[in-house]
């Protein structure tokens, strides 16, 4: 006898609610803006100082300078070597790391508020005063080249590498990673020049997350921060990326590989685009998880893979559309039959209303989960404010989802996936993928696992 819960599935549970307040934003003198966000929900605050500058302001020949000056900056400072630092912020129970993205250099601190002064002290240490020590440059650059060699070796990374290139051309986007030459040459005194031109505070946001009081915050910031010297900002004029034209098909020759790894692309949106939405929804129903059509067609239905999905890489001047998936090397051909039947149908017929409903339930419902953690709340409120979303983003964000319509997802499906202009990228043994995808491209090229083209 099947149980009643089988017959009868419990109804969904309410919403969430997600209803934060507006934070508090003003600016210092030096033209440093703040974001300050009182939550005394737990005893943690998170700091984010956010510069506008990131991996893609590189100077001309000099790439990977960013990510090292940012990598180097915890390395050692005027009144801590590397060692100090490190074990004053685990006496602390805290954190503070510096990284670089392609559009933003962030330095990022979490504590408990006991210890909010100390680690914002620390944080000023880091940014102000940095010394960038030559024994700790020479072990980054060791570290570093090595990592680069373990890149290489890395399916995905090789696709990656030839994905970037394909869609965003001479954009600086299409530079996933510098060279072993580019960290082999890196100085000391270039670091140093470099921070000092690109660490200006009117190129900069600190975001503040957490149990704090405004008022003395703000007091702190101006006492550690207030005098900083405004400079130059960076800002950078880059190409379009080209539009393509045909279809094309690159292959990253790795002899005997028993598997092909997959990425299908063509350029996409900006996050600021008004597209956003829409294209979130579909994207969604075409391949964001493990219930999506391209997951369903070829991993449940024909069994080609462990997993196949759709992504959207929204940045801060461009983007693109990406589909994946790691196949065994005998249904290459195969599955990118699939994923071609799949860019056209959701292009050729409107998404059912179950399918859409879907969707959007599980955009809307896992929203708000992702604020339940300090950090997880911190990484919304700052991509809002670096990537000059609207005020009430946060506060909207479920209705804008929620509003998208059948119409819309087959507008932007026909906008912005566009099979006849997709870079096809395969990394796997060329002899076996090649007879396999060359009817999908109009145009097809080799190159071996250093990134050189192969001749015939």
């Amino acid at each position: 006898m099947t149980p009643d819960f089988k017959k009868n599935p419990p109804a969904p549970l309410a919403p969430v609610s997600f209803d934060i307040p507006k934070p508090l934003q003003t600016t210092l003198a030096n033209g440093l803006r703040v974001v300050v966000f009182e939550n005394e929900r737990l005893p943690l605050v998170s700091f984010r100082l956010a510069f506008l500058s990131g991996d893609i302001n590189d100077p001309k020949d000099e790439t990977g300078l960013t990510s090292a000056m940012a990598s180097m900056l915890t390395e050692g400072t005027r009144d801590y070597t590397s060692r100090q630092l490190a074990e004053k912020i685990e006496r602390l129970g805290a954190s503070l790391s510096s990284s670089a993205s392609d559009d933003f250099t962030i330095i990022a601190a979490s504590s408990l508020s006991l210890y909010s002064s100390e680690i914002l002290k620390l944080m000023a240490e880091v940014v102000l005063r940095p010394t960038f020590p030559e024994n700790e440059l020479d072990l980054y650059r060791r570290n570093t080249v090595e990592h680069l060699k373990f890149q290489r070796s890395q399916p995905g990374f090789l696709a990656g590498e030839q994905a970037a290139r394909l869609v965003y051309g001479t954009h600086p986007y299409s530079i996933v990673s510098p060279k072993a030459a580019d960290i082999e040459k890196l100085e000391r005194e270039t670091l140093e020049k470099f921070h000092a031109g690109m660490f200006v505070p009117n190129n900069a946001m600190f975001i503040v997350v957490g149990d704090v009081r405004r008022e003395e915050f703000l007091a702190e910031l101006e006492e550690l921060f207030g005098g900083w010297l405004a400079g130059s900002t960076l800002i950078g004029q880059f190409p379009e990326p080209a539009k393509r034209t045909g279809r094309s098909l690159t292959i990253v020759d790795r002899q005997g590989s028993a598997q092909a790894n997959i990425v299908l692309t063509n350029l996409g949106v900006k996050r600021t685009d008004q597209d956003y939405f829409p294209l979130l929804v579909m994207n969604q129903v075409l391949g964001a998880g493990a219930s999506s059509r391209v997951f369903m067609n070829l991993r449940e239905e024909k069994g080609y893979t462990y997993g196949a999905y759709t992504r959207l890489e929204a940045k801060k001047l461009a983007g693109e559309f990406e589909a994946t998936a790691e196949v065994r090397t005998a249904v290459t051909g195969d599955s990118l039959k699939e994923f071609f039947y799949e860019f056209d149908r959701i292009r050729a017929e409107k998404v059912g209303d179950a399918e859409l409903m879907d969707a959007k339930n599980f955009l809307t419902g896992v929203f708000p989960l992702r604020a339940e953690t300090q950090e997880g709340l911190t990484n919304l409120i700052v991509n809002q404010h670096l990537y000059g979303l609207p005020e009430d983003y946060l506060q909207t964000y479920r209705d804008r989802v929620d509003a998208v319509t059948a119409n819309e997802v087959h507008r932007v499906a026909n906008t912005h996936v566009r099979p006849d202009e997709m870079a096809i990228v395969i990394v796997g043994d060329a002899a076996e993928v090649l007879p396999q995808a060359e009817k999908y491209a109009d145009s097809v090229e080799i190159f071996d696992t250093e990134g050189n083209p192969k001749k015939d």
